[in-house]
């Protein structure tokens, strides 16, 4: 007989998460997202200036860790939906490699990917990210 798998406490809803100080290194950053915690940029020690501004320009809170996509590291400033809101993204082994998205509150963006490519969907810059290790 299968033992049934642990309850997962539920997710945080993003808005929510209390920022986690760290500090944190770059291998220390986690390949998925973190239901339970922010990781803001401040307590990311090798965070480029660039992406210590980010959240500049919209009067928000720092930026936020989100994922690794592929070697790229991703984060957001702004929030998840419904305003502006300002992605960046640069390889971990070459934190000048960089890449930006701006997302705006009717669901439109646009931003430049590794590839080049100009991209007006948020789906199809992160598919640049993806498929440009």
């Amino acid at each position: 007989m299968t033992e049934p798998e642990p309850e997962r406490a539920p997710s945080i809803p993003v808005e929510e998460r209390p920022a986690d100080p760290g500090p944190f290194h770059t291998a220390d950053l986690p390949p998925t997202p973190q239901r339970d915690r922010a990781i803001e940029a401040p307590a990311w020690l090798e965070a480029p200036g660039e992406l210590l501004a980010l959240a500049d320009e919209l009067g928000s809170p720092p930026a936020r860790y989100l994922r690794r996509i592929g070697p790229w590291l991703l984060w957001r400033a702004g929030p998840p939906r419904g305003a502006d809101a300002r992605y960046w993204a640069a390889l971990a082994d070459d934190l000048s490699t960089q890449s930006t998205f701006a997302l705006f509150p009717d669901g439109t963006g646009s931003g430049t990917g590794p590839s080049g490519t100009t991209h007006d969907r948020f789906r199809s810059w992160k598919e640049d990210l993806r498929d440009h290790a």
